[in-house]
């Protein structure tokens, strides 16, 4: 029973780490004045260390791990200042938090690469999109206005990159997943039913039996994804515009009432984001995927479900990280600022990133020392069939190859 619980086993690791690594936890202090902490794991006589980080995930036990230490890497897992909450995640402080750990390794004397894995990869591509510019170049704001030190950072870019599973971004994927049959923002259950992927008069079929949905209801459902997400950006800029109005009287006027209107959360609920039509239709950008979605193999209900991709949300952590028509954290638009040598690596069967995502997204990188390779394996690392090996052992074989020649 535990092991089909939503999220049980979502990582699965295989072999046990090796003996002789020496582990240490590191509280680290930000340009900003932030604490982030990092675990550094250090064979013996290791000069490499691979850093292993996600926006929003804790990845301290991450399935590769094991791997990298049996290889004879050194691996450093760290969080940003929000790990798993996505209620006030913004992207421009996680960069912030990426350049603290790649300056305390760098201070330490290891040669670093970067493996990204699923959103981390796209928290990788906006660093090293930033990192790579000249500091007065780089973004002063987060999309709500937020002031950001960036030009104050030190932001050392890694030896290397190397992208596991990437998906467009947190915002470009909502997107691709957000009902946009939901009628009205604070009814979970309303629905306009020519827009609800799950009627079957729009070419829905029960699972595990595969849907089919025509050309016109693709176009229809994708154009009205992206209204939803404009209507939700227009509710979070007013609210950000109102808390900035409430602090500018209080600044000039002192009342206290303005202040606690400038401090009271506005937080949007996201309700219904686990509807992209190619989790039930496998003929959509067809790859070796499963029926189902990240979060289950029944997104008509999970669909409806608690557990989902910005549920509850800050009006700032919407436009900086969900919102794909807000966000500075899009895949495509950091790539080319991607210079360093790279290894793009697909999942055959992967459930958020497809072939098509793949082929932009190398003919977008800026790196001239470019691998693109693909394994069979899901989004998480699973196999692709019961029985066969896991995607993530398969990927450690291809990273290790290519860190091989690297290093």
């Amino acid at each position: 029973m535990t092991a089909t619980r939503l999220g049980a086993d979502r990582y699965s690791t295989t072999i046990d780490a090796p003996a002789g690594v020496a582990t240490s936890v590191h509280e680290l202090q930000t340009s900003d004045g932030a604490k982030v902490t990092g675990v550094l794991r250090v064979p013996r006589g290791a000069t490499t260390v691979v850093t292993i980080m996600h926006p929003r995930q804790e990845v301290t036990h991450h399935p590769l791990v094991p791997y990298l230490l049996t290889m004879g890497y050194g691996v450093w897992t760290q969080g940003t200042r929000s790990p798993n909450n996505d209620l006030n995640l913004l992207h421009e402080q996680a960069i912030i938090d990426f350049a603290a750990g790649l300056v305390f390794l760098r201070d330490q004397g290891f040669d670093v690469y970067s493996l990204g894995h699923s959103g981390g990869g796209t928290l990788a591509a906006f660093y090293c999109q930033q990192a790579s510019m000249p500091p007065h170049s780089r973004l002063t704001t987060t999309p709500a206005g937020r002031p950001v030190v960036l030009a104050d950072t030190a932001m050392p870019l890694p030896d290397g990159c190397i992208f596991l599973a990437p998906h467009p971004g947190q915002g470009a994927l909502l997107q691709r997943l957000i009902d946009p049959s939901v009628t009205d923002e604070s009814d979970p259950l309303s629905v306009d039913p020519d827009l609800d992927p799950f009627n079957p008069a729009n070419g829905f079929r029960p699972a595990p039996e595969s849907s089919s949905y025509d050309d016109e209801f693709i176009t229809r459902y994708r154009a009205a994804q992206e209204e939803r997400v404009r209507r939700l950006d227009a509710t979070a800029r007013a609210y950000v515009s109102d808390a900035q109005q409430a602090n500018r009287a209080f600044k000039s006027g002192g009342d206290a009432t303005d202040r606690r209107r400038a401090l009271a959360p506005r937080v949007l609920t996201v309700f219904r984001t686990d509807a992209d039509l190619r989790n039930v239709d496998l003929s959509l950008d067809p790859n070796n995927r499963p029926y189902g979605s990240l979060f289950g193999r029944r997104p008509d209900l999970t669909n409806y479900g608690l557990v989902g991709f910005a549920r509850l949300s800050t009006a700032e952590a919407w436009l900086s990280t969900w919102s794909a028509l807000s966000t500075n954290a899009t895949f495509l638009d950091c790539a080319p600022g991607v210079t360093v040598p790279t290894l793009l690596l697909e999942f055959t069967g992967d459930q958020a990133s497809y072939p098509i995502d793949i082929a932009a997204m190398r003919a977008a990188l800026g790196a001239s020392d470019l691998s693109v390779r693909s394994v069979p394996g899901t989004h998480f690392g699973g196999p692709i069939t019961k029985g066969a090996p896991t995607g993530t052992s398969l990927a450690a074989a291809t990273i290790e190859s290519w860190l091989r020649d690297h290093c």
